[in-house]
Parts: C-alpha cells; sequence; structure tokens
C-alpha cells in the first residue's frame, strides 16, 4: 500500500532496474539541500534516484548516500550510486570508458551513447542514452539523439534504456516513451524547481500516460 502523501511509483516493464522518472543528483544545481530536492521529488512519485555529486570525499559522499537511502527505503526506492564504488549499497551506475567487466553486485547500469559502446555491454542491467537532446547542464555536450536516434539505438540495445538529457517536458518524456525508453533520467528539471514534487509528479504523470499508450506494464 502507497504510505499516505506519497505517489504511487511510476510503472516500468518487469525487471530489476530503473523505470519511470530517474532523478540524477547535483547539489551544486539544487535550489534546497539535496537530501530535501530528493524527498520532494519522492513525495512526487520518484523511485529512483541516481547519485552523482562525484568530487565529494568518500566518506561525506557515503554519508550523502545513507541519507538518500534512507528517504528512498521508506518509499520503497532505490538509491543507484555513480561509479564502481556502491557506497555500502549494491547499485551502481558506470560511465561508458569503464570498468570493465563490470563488478558483481545486485544492479549495474551504464552510460552509452552509440552502437559501439552498446556493443561492449555485458552482464550490465541497463543502460543510459545520452542526450536526447541539447543541455542546460552540458552545453556542447551532444550531438543530441533526438527521438529519431534513441530509437534506433534502443533497437540495438540488448538491455532496458533510460534517455537522458535536455528532458524537462512531458511532450519529450511521452517522445522518448514512444522511442522505446522504459524510463527517462532528469538532472535540471528536478534540481531546479522550485518545487520538485510538483516536477516530478508531472514528468511521472506524462509517463504514465504515454506508457499506458504504449502498452508497457
Amino acid at each position: 500500500m502507497t504510505r499516505p502523501g506519497l505517489l504511487a511509483p511510476d510503472p516500468g516493464p518487469t525487471g530489476v532496474g530503473p523505470a519511470g522518472v530517474v532523478v540524477l543528483t547535483d547539489r551544486r544545481l539544487a535550489r534546497r539541500p539535496l537530501v530535501e530536492v530528493v524527498a520532494a521529488a519522492v513525495a512526487g512519485g520518484v523511485r529512483w534516484v541516481v547519485l552523482r555529486d562525484k568530487d565529494l570525499p568518500r566518506s561525506e559522499r557515503a554519508a550523502l548516500a545513507a541519507d538518500l537511502r534512507a528517504v528512498l527505503t521508506e518509499a520503497g526506492g532505490t538509491l543507484v550510486v555513480a561509479g564502481p564504488d556502491p557506497l555500502d549499497g549494491d547499485a551502481v551506475h558506470l560511465p561508458a570508458a569503464g570498468p570493465y567487466p563490470p563488478p558483481r553486485l545486485r544492479l549495474v547500469g551504464r552510460s552509452c551513447h552509440d552502437p559501439a559502446e552498446l556493443a561492449r555491454l555485458t552482464t550490465e542491467d541497463y543502460a543510459v542514452l545520452s542526450p536526447v537532446w541539447p543541455t542546460r547542464t552540458k552545453p556542447g555536450y551532444g550531438p543530441p539523439l533526438r527521438p529519431a536516434g534513441l530509437r534506433a539505438l534502443i533497437r540495438v540495445c540488448p538491455v532496458p534504456v533510460l534517455a537522458l538529457g535536455g528532458i524537462e517536458r512531458p511532450d519529450q518524456v511521452r517522445d522518448c516513451v514512444e522511442a522505446g525508453a522504459a524510463g527517462v533520467a532528469v538532472l535540471g528539471a528536478i534540481m531546479r524547481a522550485t518545487d520538485p514534487a510538483e516536477t516530478a509528479t508531472t514528468l511521472g504523470s506524462a509517463f504514465r500516460d504515454a506508457a499506458t499508450t504504449e502498452g508497457k506494464p
């Protein structure tokens, strides 16, 4: 049963990987303390968060991971840590550059950008494809895939895909779902939001509507 005050999680395909609206963190962009922003996003229906903030010392990052896990666990959510060190957890998201082979953990994802990187996937559970659109977080990063390029890569990807990059509006969420994405990863849309809960709810509703139309579980 969903706890009062929390929205039901976004639906996604059967499996252990992230689905729906997935939040990537960046405390430097957040309008409020990061744990507060994530808690608000969780109240808006988010159940998957990827902890970036890789510039922090390990001890501080591990403490932050513990705080975020507490928020997510209460809502039945999952924290994924960017990088090979799970920070006392069991889920990581790796860059395209490595390490290979991936570590043996409960959940492992990897960032990919082209067919060659997708071809290197082995035991990963999911992939993140980016950038779908130009992004304010990484100006000049690209070239953008656009929905057509995203769809083409999803067709050759052996694992479920999250779409990332410049996703800030409901119509963009729908485009990604229509292209075959299992979910959308957002950073700036939540970190910069004056009301992260409302933004999460809006994007999550767009995902659910699109997933229902596309016949996803």
